[in-house]
């Protein structure tokens, strides 16, 4: 079926292979499918498979029961699409009311953009009588949505919206390159004594010409000293450009190495400070990417590519000025091709921007793809997929090779275009040179020398039409910086800072309710906590402990609400002070790259030896530390290779002890360790929590039986709380779950006996 003409290439991609043959037989004579959305969920909800095509001719759909229905364009037909709640939602209506409703996952968004695209031009195309607009051109590789000729991006496809980069972008590195704006200018009267001195030779080349070589040959005597003065002051000249070029170069290589460092410095110091929502809509690749090679181009276009603009500036106005001087209408003649030059510059300039920033972003997904994959390279080898990450590398690096041979086809054909035009020009001027020698208006010598003069203008003419696509990289390159600098925290400084000197740790949530993007993920949440009691958040997963937590620890920011501590809002605390009172052990332990010792004092660098170590004993890691071949100063491998899961989350414990924090966080803390570690974890903590305000979170709901209270959350929602003792008498919510987590611990244990038994039985 995959070849019947009804089905496009990229229905016989999408559409299950086993309804083709049913959606062939619903297909009238004629008619092609444009578009189509397998829908997955139901009214309720519920895992189903549907399917809604729109053709040419009307819009089908296939109930998940396998019946058909169908709706034939017709004036006041609509259907609108929405999402509400990680849900989406496609509708038909008429005039009458709604049709029919589909519901779908947020991974179908794409299709279902398309399925309403298509409806609403073959709609559009009904009412107005007539036939259907459809942009000409090739079709993306991704959704087969038609393409305008000149259109490289599918709208459809690309979720953000690009905006070319203005060579005015390059203009804003003013503010990194003002501290140093002594040396730049240094630098530029280098540059211009420099191009005054490599103008000397060709204006020394007339005379010699002139007054030497041609009373020369035509048998006149000349003066020795007079052939050596004129190669003296050629060797002089070139010796003071050498040198003033070689200053210069120097300078201007430092201040631009000193400009890029502070760059990546500044740039990455935002980033730290961003909030965790940020970073979930980004790439680590892209990321490195922006801040290393983005940042290093422009420091290879300040150290070196600006230098030379501004001296091709200064030589063609300084020989344009020569020129004049000498024969104002051989000079004029000289610019002949400039018209045209311009003309073409301004022609390619808009594509190269829109096509250097697609290679920038294409050359992010080929390091985005590199920073999935090594760093979890042990997944991808235990479930074998070697092959699919290859040819994942493999896509991306021939999307890389189709922008970058769009962007080589223009290059190709306007750098000898340019070459052209200057040799043509030098033709010219050839031509009306030997012109103005023969009606004795010029000598060879004034024409040699405006030749000399020539080559030069246009070579930097060359040089300077060519630093077009050198400009529009770095200006790609700024733009995708300054989109880092540009972009405000959403978890801002407050401006007008309180401090707390002393943090008692009380926590008071009120009315709090947090949205992630359409998702509400918490809702009306109100809850007080004294200073010193610990809490256990318990709750199916999805239910919004781990957001509270984030929300208290103020990586997010709440929609609406307050969470205060001590009777201030977190919002009116600097954030690196409040959370500096806080110690949080994550569920997935993070270790970075060092001795372990240094692993713990994370959050206190200064910690003696001695704290450390206490640290270390309190979270019950003193004694496998002591193990290892260097103890404390063993080498941690990158994200804690090397270590069993439950040492990783031991030390992470003592790194979260080693700051004394007043507000203690445990996010699964025990999740990574086995029953006998855990309880040597809990019974570590039974004295450390006293005294410091401490949420818990935990899987297994015995662990938190030494919590003050349980607060259970449903759907983002605080349905009960209380002790253990008055939430298993009340038998509700928590009632319900802890009975079936003693079930399901109840059924392990006769599935691990039944195994020890087979077992004996097949030893004997």
């Amino acid at each position: 079926m995959t070849h019947d003409p009804s089905f496009s290439e990229l229905s016989a991609q999408n559409i299950p292979a086993g309804w083709r043959a049913d959606v062939s037989a619903q297909l009238q004579s004629g008619e092609a499918i444009l578009a189509e959305l397998v829908f997955d969920l139901d009214h309720q909800l519920h895992f189903v498979q549907g399917l809604v095509l729109v053709t040419n001719r009307r819009v089908l759909s296939r109930a998940p029961d396998a019946s058909w229905s169908a709706w034939v364009y017709q004036p006041g037909l609509a259907m609108h699409l929405y999402d509400h709640a990680g849900v989406g939602h496609l509708e038909l209506l008429d005039s009458q009311g709604r049709l029919a409703h589909w519901c779908f996952t947020l991974a179908c968004n794409l299709h279902a953009i398309r399925v309403v695209d298509q409806f609403q031009i073959h709609q559009t195309s009904c009412v107005s009588g007539e036939p259907p607009v459809l942009p000409e051109g090739h079709v993306c590789p991704s959704c087969k949505a038609p393409l305008a000729p000149d259109q490289d991006e599918c709208p459809i496809c690309t979720k953000v919206i690009h905006t070319p980069p203005s060579t005015w972008t390059l203009f804003r590195l003013w503010r990194f390159a003002k501290p140093y704006r002594g040396q730049l200018l240094a630098g530029l009267v280098l540059t211009l004594l420099g191009t005054a001195a490599s103008l000397v030779p060709p204006y020394l080349a007339m005379p010699l010409m002139d007054e030497v070589l041609i009373p020369f040959q035509n048998g006149q005597h000349i003066e020795p000293m007079v052939v050596a003065g004129y190669l003296a002051g050629l060797f002089g000249a070139a010796l003071l450009a050498w040198g003033l070029s070689w200053a210069k170069t120097y300078i201007l290589a430092l201040v631009s190495e000193r400009i890029g460092a502070d760059l990546r410095t500044t740039t990455y110091d935002h980033l730290l400070r961003m909030s965790l929502e940020y970073f979930g809509g980004k790439r680590t690749g892209d990321l490195m990417s922006r801040i290393g090679s983005e940042s290093d181009r422009i420091c290879v276009f300040l150290s070196l590519h600006l230098l030379d603009f501004a001296s091709d500036v200064l030589m063609l106005v300084m020989t344009a000025v020569i020129l004049i001087s000498i024969n104002p209408w051989l000079a004029l003649v000289t610019l002949v091709p400039l018209p045209f030059i311009v003309w073409m510059i301004r022609s390619v300039r808009f594509r190269l921007q829109t096509g250097f920033e697609k290679i920038d972003r294409v050359w992010s997904a080929v390091t985005s793809v590199l920073a999935d994959t090594i760093p979890g390279v042990r997944v991808v080898k235990a479930f074998a997929q070697e092959d699919r990450e290859s040819a994942r590398f493999r896509e991306a690096n021939k999307q890389n090779l189709a922008v970058n041979d769009r962007i080589n086809k223009i290059w190709s054909v306007f750098a000898p275009s340019i070459s052209l035009m200057t040799e043509l020009g030098l033709l010219v001027v050839w031509g009306f040179g030997i012109w103005l020698v023969s009606q004795s208006e010029i000598t060879v010598g004034v024409l040699m020398a405006f030749i000399s003069y020539i080559s030069r203008f246009y070579g930097r003419l060359d040089s300077m039409s060519r630093i077009v696509s050198v400009t529009e990289k770095s200006a790609s390159a700024a733009k995708r910086i300054f989109d880092i600098l540009d972009h405000v925290s959403s978890v801002p400084e407050p401006t007008q800072p309180v401090k707390l000197t002393h943090v008692q740790g009380r926590i008071d949530i009120t009315d709090v309710s947090f949205r992630y993007g359409n998702r509400e993920v918490n809702k009306g949440i109100n809850l007080t906590i004294n200073p010193g009691e610990m809490i256990g958040l318990v709750g199916h997963s999805g239910s919004g402990k781990s957001t509270l937590v984030n929300l208290i620890c103020r990586f997010y920011d709440v929609s609406e609400g307050s969470i205060k501590v001590d009777g201030v809002d977190v919002r009116a605390l600097p954030v690196a002070d409040y959370r500096r009172h806080i110690g949080l052990v994550l569920q997935e332990p993070f270790l970075f790259f060092g001795t372990i010792a240094e692993n713990i004092a994370y959050g206190k660098p200064h910690a003696t030896r001695a704290e450390i170590i206490a640290a270390a004993r309190a979270a019950h890691a003193h004694e496998f530390i002591l193990r290892l071949a260097q103890g404390y100063d063993s080498m941690v491998g990158e994200r804690g290779q090397g270590l069993s899961g439950g040492e990783r989350q031991r030390i992470s414990i003592a790194r979260a002890l080693l700051i004394d924090p007043r507000i203690l966080i445990l996010d699964e803390a025990t999740s990574s360790v086995d029953s006998e570690t855990e309880k040597e974890i809990q019974n570590a903590l039974e004295n450390l929590v006293k005294g410091r305000t401490t949420i818990a979170i935990a899987h297994r709901l015995s662990t938190l039986h030494r919590a003050d209270r349980l607060v259970v959350l449903d759907r983002g929602q605080v349905v009960e709380v209380g002790t253990h003792d008055a939430l298993m008498a009340a038998q509700g919510a928590y009632f319900n779950l802890y009975e079936a987590q003693a079930r399901n611990m109840d059924v392990d244990m006769d599935d691990r006996s039944q195994v020890r038994l087979n077992d004996r039985k097949n030893d004997k």
